[in-house]
């Protein structure tokens, strides 16, 4: 099959499409692509949301110059931080932010092909569930299965890279990809600012929520509250809502990150509920959606987090990994004395190495 051609999905009659099941691949426009990109394409495919029922997603497959290895190029699959939830935040439809464009660059030029999701309902049906890891990681596994089917030069094996929300996405990820995809050769995990245990800290709820010195609070908190909503309708959200919160709350599914901090620059967190997050069902609801799965994993993990992140504060990751060496994973963990979004950087020096060795396996 030729690359940016539609690929044929088998069907029955009354048969879903496989996972990973390509439904369009297309150039990319030369605006989205990356500088060190020597060819780049846009696909949808089909995946899952965590219930199991079948969506469509979108991402791109990046391909490094030159020539492909024997095996095929090896991939890195790019787990993105959070844009929004609207189809128009969606990565493959707007250029790469410097920060991230340097970055996956840097992997093209290891000689990695990189494939980088979108998530579920970013730029394809419904409503991206922020922080739904599972739903993610689905998106993330079976992009990698269409990217081969699409372009043959790609290997087996693969890493996936997160920041951020691409980081609890990453963590995700790695707890399903050698049993969701076990014809293809997962070797490990890279997590850089991975949100975890805000199950632990959103329960807290009105009156007493703390007015923390958080950067984007009020919009991630609304982002949050607006993807378990949607995922979860009979939660009946909206009750434990102020008008204001209902207001931010909706804004959420049409704002991107970027005009949402600017809309609500002053709203703090508690100004969105009108009642404690603490009762018997809320905490239960929260922990299914957001918690970060800390036995199970199958290969390694690295992960780094800044010391002076005001995104995800470090004491989070230092109980993520604590919780992650006690249920066996034995991650490699290191920090740096950076922000948020620096740690990625500041950490290429460790993670290079790291993943040369898993595909060295």
């Amino acid at each position: 099959m030729a690359l940016g051609a539609p690929a044929a999905i088998p069907r029955t009659a009354h048969a879903q499409p496989a996972p990973g099941s390509v439904v369009s691949a297309t150039p990319l426009d030369a605006r989205l692509s990356l500088p060190g990109a020597a060819s780049a394409h846009a696909l949808s495919y089909t995946t899952q949301w965590r219930s199991g029922e079948t969506t469509t997603a979108t991402g791109v497959v990046f391909l490094p110059g030159g020539t492909a290895p024997e095996g095929g190029w090896p991939v890195v699959a790019w787990a993105h931080g959070t844009t929004g939830l609207a189809d128009d935040c969606a990565p493959s439809r707007n250029p790469r932010s410097e920060r991230d464009a340097a970055y996956l660059e840097h992997w093209l030029s290891q000689g990695y092909a990189v494939v980088a999701a979108d998530y579920p309902g970013l730029g394809s049906d419904g409503l991206h569930r922020y922080l739904d890891g599972q739903s993610a990681a689905n998106s993330i596994v079976d992009l990698v299965r269409a990217a081969r089917a699409v372009e043959p030069a790609l290997s087996e094996r693969w890493t996936v890279v997160g920041q951020s929300q691409g980081g609890h996405a990453a963590l995700h990820t790695a707890h399903t990809a050698s049993e969701r995809a076990p014809e293809l050769d997962f070797r490990g995990t890279v997590t850089t600012g991975a949100p975890s245990n805000l199950e632990l800290v959103f329960p807290i709820g009105f009156p007493e929520f703390p007015e923390l010195p958080l950067d984007g609070l009020t919009t991630f908190g609304a982002y949050i509250f607006a993807g378990l909503r949607e995922a979860d309708p009979g939660l009946g959200l909206d009750g434990y809502l102020t008008d204001l919160g209902r207001e931010i709350v909706d804004a959420a599914g049409s704002l991107c990150y970027d005009e949402m901090v600017d809309r609500y620059t002053g709203v703090g967190i508690g100004d969105l509920l009108a009642r404690p997050l603490g009762d018997d069902r809320f905490p239960v609801a929260l922990a299914d959606y957001l918690g970060v799965p800390v036995r199970g994993y199958d290969r390694p993990l690295f992960v780094a987090q800044g010391l002076n992140d005001r995104v995800v504060p470090a004491p989070l990751s230092f109980k993520l990994v604590a919780d992650l060496w006690a249920g066996g994973a034995q991650p490699r963990f290191a920090t740096y004395p950076t922000g948020h979004s620096e740690t990625m950087a500041a950490s290429l020096p460790d993670t290079t190495p790291f993943v040369a060795e898993l595909f060295a396996r």
